[in-house]
């Protein structure tokens, strides 16, 4: 059996998020950890989601990621293939968007590829080419602070004309508005002018569909989960698939809950002071993990002493005036990287210990605990927050149930509804 519609994911909590939005649309999914194992049985999935850790890594290795995972979609039947990226579009100067794009888009002559990062179920919407977060410009947002990719410049005609070869359009909102066949004649006017790629404007729910309707006349397109539902509802309307109502509900596995926080994003530091009240917290400093070997270990102890007599949460989040401070101290990439390595270490200990309930906030950090678990695959369960499902391991290794957060994801009392919905 075919897959109708492949994805790949730039990171490991965007990739969830995005076979969430998908089996809320009714494709029945599976998301990956990587290249899909060779044993890993396909049937009765229509969409296979590919996570891959590239968000943040150098262009060329982003795209050597890409590029395999491209051709095993396609190997699979893929006529579709969307690259999923940050609602924020989260990157640099040099990438990692636009050389993938270009990779996957192939020569010249490939057809226009349309781009669209907003969802606004979660407020990213693009208005004129611009990003907004809520009310306000992408760069007017707590994004402009990320500790790994700020965000400076909310138009993404200019953002993605740095990053990548090709010229870049837009499609106006008045042309989304007026439907499928409209935006498909933007696309032909934009490649007659040049164009190889679109940022295309949208601002509502009820303009997903047209957009999936006409980037699924091309073989890729690039965007948020937004984009996904899009595709899904014109792979219905087609006939490609056949509309699921089943959503995976995970059997219950019981015992203690830990939570790994990572990320420093306003909404995440909420999230965790709001924790305080009826969690066990430890708040890591990353000076200590950085000059000290044995810290790991030192919050491990603690870990094993307080784990069972109620939930956990160790949070190496902080304020952005503080993580500045270490990066300038210390450099940006050896703070992200020695919280990373500690959140892997701290996780395997702890699964190594017998846990089997894990929430993770933080896109690099979720990315960091799912490869030191060595998790390969995941069904995807119920919805705990918009874009963030309820995970469950399959393929190797014991059963664990999961939760991975995007940092700006989740409402105040993230980690107890999440906790609530884990069995």
């Amino acid at each position: 059996m075919s897959i109708v519609l492949g994805c790949i994911g730039d990171d490991y909590t965007g990739s969830s998020d995005l076979a969430n939005a998908l089996t809320r649309a009714g494709l029945r999914t599976v998301q990956t950890i990587g290249l899909p194992a060779a044993d890993l049985d396909l049937s009765g999935f229509d969409a296979v989601v590919i996570a891959l850790k590239s968000r943040s890594i150098e262009p060329a290795d982003a795209v050597g990621m890409a590029l395999p995972a491209q051709d095993w979609l396609r190997q699979q039947g893929a006529q579709h293939v969307m690259f999923k990226v940050c609602s924020t579009f989260d990157s640099t100067e040099r990438g990692n968007i636009g050389p993938v794009m270009d990779a996957l888009r192939g020569g010249d002559e490939a057809p226009l590829v349309l781009v669209n990062s907003a969802f606004p179920e979660t407020g990213r919407t693009i208005y004129r080419g611009n990003l907004f977060v809520g009310d306000v410009p992408l760069n007017e947002s707590p994004l402009k602070d990320h500790p790994l990719n700020p965000m400076h410049d909310a138009n993404l005609v200019r953002v993605l004309g740095r990053q990548s070869a090709a010229r870049i359009g837009l499609v106006g909102l008045d042309v989304v508005e007026a439907g499928a066949e409209a935006i498909r004649a933007r696309m032909s006017e934009l490649t007659a002018e040049g164009c190889g790629a679109a940022i295309i404007d949208c601002v509502f729910d009820r303009q997903l569909p047209a957009i999936g309707r006409a980037a699924l006349e091309t073989p890729l397109s690039v965007g948020a989960s937004g984009l996904g539902i899009g595709l899904a509802a014109a792979l219905i309307e087609r006939g490609a698939v056949a509309r699921s109502a089943a959503v995976h509900a995970p059997a219950a596995i019981g015992g203690p809950l830990a939570m790994l926080s990572g990320s420093c994003s306003a909404a995440t530091l909420e999230q965790v002071a709001r924790a305080e009240s009826w969690a066990q917290v430890l708040r890591i400093d990353p000076r200590q993990l950085l000059s000290e070997p044995a810290e790991v270990d030192r919050i491990l102890a603690w870990a094993r002493e307080h784990g069972p007599h109620g939930p956990i949460l160790i949070a190496s989040s902080a304020a952005p005036q503080a993580v500045q401070a270490l990066q300038a101290e210390f450099g940006a990439e050896a703070v992200g990287s020695a919280v990373e390595l500690a959140m892997g270490r701290i996780a395997s200990g702890l699964a190594a210990a017998g846990l089997r309930r894990l929430i993770v906030a933080g896109g690099e950090t979720s990315g960091a605990v799912v490869n030191s678990l060595g998790l390969t695959a995941f069904a995807i369960g119920a919805e705990i927050a918009p874009g963030v499902p309820v995970l469950r391991s399959v393929g190797t290794g014991q059963a664990m149930v999961l939760a991975l957060k995007s940092g700006n994801f989740g409402g105040p009392d993230f980690f107890a509804d999440a906790a609530a919905m884990m069995p």
